[in-house]
């Protein structure tokens, strides 16, 4: 395109095209991001690259290069720009369906630091990792879920070559023992790794992760490629030291040779990983139990196998570990408490112990563990020899109702944790609900955020919700079951500082009683969640019954608590709800409050299987000027021709069926 218009053009001739494109930039300037505010200048650009990434930038190389060469690196455009925003910039084509083979070619540049695929696995192939391990060897994170397409092989291959690897994510990938050998030799920076849905993945070959002396069986020659092959060999069979994980998720992940297997793996994990905070396995609560107890002895004939040391060996190591560090924090806490003390009280210590202290100073460069065990006892404070098993774990996924009290201990620190809670779980007389309140009284006050799976009343859960409502943001209740008469009101004043809820539920079995529908309190007086953002209320449907039946109307009045008390609601989702919701949302939009007006920051909205009709939805765009998606799927009050009559939803993508 010409910068200037040459001097015989008349001014009236056509020009059309490029005042189209001026007046869509002016339009575009006046945009705002996600969270409200004016775009800047280079989200402006990145954005005007994603529009014309196809037709520009992308045509030539995929007419003239893509099938026809391979580059080892790509000398273009992108390699001008910084790494985080080339990685922006993936993200937008991802994020909105635009990602293609020759995009990503061109995108894969030496500076980048993050790459994610997850959202369209469908372009990762073998050689797309080829171009990754060549382009892109100082990755910090990779995000590889869902590649179905690449085998192990491939992978390992991959991975060889990405030393600088921090986070790594192949969920729902060919990985296998090949691949966690790669990282445990390679690898050695990595601090997430998320193996989950990997089915080909037994839960003895994470083992590898937690270092130790492997034997033939347990390594893989085929997890380097050749020109790594004699390092990884030699080292395979050396003692390595534990990678420094912090993350760990592997949940779904493929049977062992025998039952016991995931309990011992994740024993020896919890041991072996001194840095681990976060962490997703089966058979966890059993496997800390089964440290508590000390019966480290049932897991010999698995740790022989494997060819990694006993249970018993690392235990005693954790110990002197444990032992190290308790010794480092009670000589950082003495180094505090002797800076602290009145010029009084020091010199009354130094009388005492000045002449023993200059002797050991000059000796020595500090002061050592028994040494400051020794202080200790002078002052009184006699060290504890408790062998308890305290883990550094803040996040877990997988325990189970009766576990958590014995959990409990072990892991002080939790503030997020998901439950399963099984009806046929032996709770020894009580209530699952009273069990779980009182497996959750030692986190009371620092958890913030609990999901909990229970094919029960959802009424029985609100005892634990009591106990830990008060420091909840995230709140997840999955497959409970409702009824005319269960309080969700009162399960939103328990959790008054939640920013997530999110309930899956199965709806009422029998209808509400007429004289029961409508509570008789002023709305002023219903619980609110000020700082709510996303709300999802889903309800289980038949796919053969087109309408919900309308049993629960009383349910209108708890939806128009959430949505009125609910200033900054982003997401919404309220799906196959049996009760009217057309005329709530009417009233929510309609009513005269005053700013902050209800769904005004509103982006994502699902209102599938409900009566909601097409004159509310444009009320709701009307009322949010940052709504983005509509889901109005099933919707029996909208028809076909009201849909295709209406122009407005141009800026707002809708999915309608």
């Amino acid at each position: 395109m010409p910068l200037f218009r040459a001097s015989g053009e008349r001014r009236g001739a056509k020009a059309q095209p490029g005042r189209k494109k001026l007046r869509r930039w002016r339009g575009n300037w006046r945009k705002t991001d996600e969270d409200g505010s004016v775009l800047s200048l280079s989200r402006l650009c990145l954005l005007s690259l994603v529009d014309n990434m196809k037709e520009v930038w992308v045509k030539d190389y995929a007419d003239n290069y893509l099938d026809h060469y391979s580059f080892r690196y790509i000398m273009g455009p992108f390699n001008l720009l910084p790494g985080e925003l080339v990685e922006e910039l993936t993200g937008l084509l991802c994020a909105r369906k635009q990602m293609s083979r020759a995009a990503l070619h061109l995108l894969l540049v030496p500076q980048l630091r993050g790459l994610s695929l997850d959202k369209c696995p469908g372009l990762v192939t073998s050689a797309l990792c080829a171009h990754i391990a060549a382009r892109c060897q100082g990755l910090w994170s990779l995000d590889l879920s869902g590649a179905q397409q690449v085998p192990s092989k491939v992978l390992s291959e991959t991975l060889c070559r990405l030393p600088a690897l921090r986070s790594l994510t192949l969920a729902g990938t060919l990985c296998d023992r090949c691949v966690i050998s790669t990282i445990a030799h390679r690898c050695r920076l990595l601090r997430h790794l998320d193996v989950s849905r990997c089915h080909f993945l037994s839960p003895a070959a994470l083992l590898l992760l937690g270092g130790g002396a492997f034997s033939s069986s347990s390594s893989c020659s085929s997890a380097s490629p050749r020109s790594t092959s004699s390092s990884s060999s030699s080292s395979s069979s050396a003692p390595l030291s534990p990678l420094p994980l912090s993350s760990l998720l592997a949940l779904d992940i493929g049977f062992g040779e025998q039952e016991g297997d995931p309990v011992a793996a994740a024993a020896y994990l919890l041991l072996s990983l001194p840095c681990l905070t976060r962490v997703a396995m089966e058979g966890l609560a059993q496997a800390s139990r089964l440290i508590q107890q000390r019966q480290l002895s049932q897991t010999q004939e698995f740790t022989d196998r494997e060819g990694v040391p006993r249970l018993e060996e690392v235990w005693r190591e954790w110990r002197h570990r444990q032992g190290m560090d308790s010794c480092r924090k009670k000589g950082e806490e003495a180094e505090a408490g002797e800076e602290d003390k009145d010029e009084e009280e020091e010199r009354m210590l130094w009388e005492e112990y000045g002449s023993e202290s200059e002797e050991d100073e000059s000796t020595d460069e500090g002061p050592s563990c028994s040494q400051n065990q020794a202080g200790e006892k002078r002052r009184g404070r006699v060290l504890s020899g408790d062998e308890r098993l305290i883990l550094r774990l803040k996040e877990v996924k997988g325990l189970s109702c009766n576990s958590l009290d014995s959990f409990s201990r072990a892991c002080p620190n939790i503030h997020t944790v998901s439950v399963n809670v099984d009806d046929d779980e032996n709770t020894r007389g009580r209530s699952q609900g009273s069990v779980l309140a009182a497996g959750l009284q030692a986190w009371s006050g620092q958890l913030r955020s609990l999901s909990v799976h229970y094919p029960g009343p959802l009424v029985d859960l609100l005892p634990a919700l009591h106990v830990a409502g008060c420091s909840l943001v995230s709140l997840t209740l999955e497959g409970v079951k409702t009824s005319p008469h269960t309080p969700l009101l009162e399960l939103v004043n328990a959790c008054p500082r939640l920013r997530d809820l999110h309930i899956s539920a199965e709806p009422p079995s029998t209808p509400q009683e007429e004289q029961e529908e409508e509570d008789q309190r002023e709305d002023r007086d219903l619980p609110k969640l000020p700082y709510l953002s996303s709300l999802s209320l889903n309800f289980s449907y038949e796919h053969n019954q087109m309408k919900p039946i309308m049993f629960w109307m009383s349910l209108r009045r708890v939806l128009k608590c959430l949505l009125i008390g609910s200033p900054l609601l982003e997401n919404l989702s309220l799906v196959s709800l049996p009760c009217p919701l057309d005329c709530v949302l009417q009233d929510v939009l309609y009513m005269g409050s005053p700013a902050p007006w209800p769904l005004g920051r509103v982006q994502r909205v699902d209102l599938s299987r409900t009566d909601v009709t097409v004159i509310t939805v444009l009320s709701i765009q009307q009322r949010s000027r940052r709504l983005k998606y509509v889901d109005l799927s099933c919707c029996w009050q909208i028809s076909q021709h009201q849909w295709m009559n209406r122009k407005t939803f141009s800026t707002v993508q809708v999915v309608w069926s």
